[in-house]
């Protein structure tokens, strides 16, 4: 007996409701499809279908063997289809979004070098800092940052990226350096609009607390509110990658390191792993393979 075909059988049997509509659909003759259940309910010990003239019902066992079956036909399908794709040429446009800032210095340039690769791909890049619904709006891959909630996404964790406060050498040589978030009650600050611009989280330990600050600047986009930073207005707190180059170049210290919160995932996040198209299961892993290099 061909298990393979016998499952489909039974599944294609219950979809369709009747023996005579799956022998239809299977384009083959009703005692064919009659044999093949009775074979296969022989092979497992057990009756999956209670069947008359007219309906069929399915047993319990048969309830629970029809999921079981669904998966295994549908791990069949998704390997036949990887194979499939791996000799295919990719194809088509790939849709991909990510936070504005670190899209342009992380996700862009791999996009970039993965669209050189396979010219015959084309691809969409939407830099977005507010959350997107991949399936509503068209996403084939998502580049977020901080926990998710269980929306059924498929999610792979690349990396992490800290929130740290960071002030110009020439605001530290006036300020003086702090060594708790109590001293910068009294500085100046340069912050983010929002709710809780008038506070930043610390850690103690496990324990979390919130400093008041001196908002000098408030600004809704990072870029000018890290130039301020870099010219000795105040302290500033932001994403470590959205000040990467600053505190390499030593533009910005990073102080109160020890008082972060604990870092943020950076996720890959894409819909389903089932009968993906090659261009995204490529870039897929390409993301996989690259981004966590570039956020070591």
């Amino acid at each position: 007996m061909d298990k393979l075909h016998a499952m489909r059988s039974f599944v294609t049997i219950v979809d369709c409701g009747t023996l005579t509509a799956a022998a239809e659909k299977l384009h083959t003759s009703l005692p064919s499809v009659v044999r093949t259940l009775a074979a296969l309910e022989k092979h497992v010990g057990v009756r999956l279908l209670n069947r008359t003239t007219r309906r069929i019902a399915l047993t319990e066992a048969g309830t629970r063997y029809l999921a079981k079956c669904r998966d295994i036909l549908r791990a069949v399908d998704t390997a036949e289809n990887e194979l499939g794709d791996a000799s295919a040429k990719p194809n088509g446009t790939v849709v991909v979004t990510a936070p504005v800032l670190f899209g342009q210095i992380y996700v862009a340039p791999l996009l970039t070098e993965y669209l050189k690769r396979y010219p015959t791909v084309k691809g969409n890049l939407l830099l977005l800092d507010r959350m997107v619904n991949l399936l509503e709006e068209g996403i084939d891959v998502s580049v977020r940052i901080g926990e998710l909630s269980d929306s059924g996404l498929i999610v792979s964790t690349a990396g992490y990226v800290r929130h740290m406060v960071v002030a110009s050498h020439a605001y530290l040589k006036r300020f003086g350096v702090p060594s708790h978030p109590n001293e910068i009650h009294t500085a100046a600050c340069i912050t983010r609009g929002g709710e809780n611009a008038a506070s930043w989280p610390f850690f103690r330990g496990k324990k979390p607390f919130r400093i008041a600050v001196n908002s000098v600047l408030e600004c809704n986009l990072n870029a000018p509110a890290i130039d301020a930073c870099v010219a000795g207005l105040g302290f500033g707190r932001f994403m470590s990658y959205q000040v990467v180059s600053q505190v390499a170049a030593k533009k910005l210290r990073v102080v109160l390191a020890e008082f972060e919160p604990a870092p943020k995932p950076v996720n890959i996040v894409y819909p389903s792993r089932e009968l993906l198209p090659a261009k995204t299961r490529l870039l897929i892993d390409w993301l996989k393979q690259e981004l966590p290099k570039s956020l070591n």
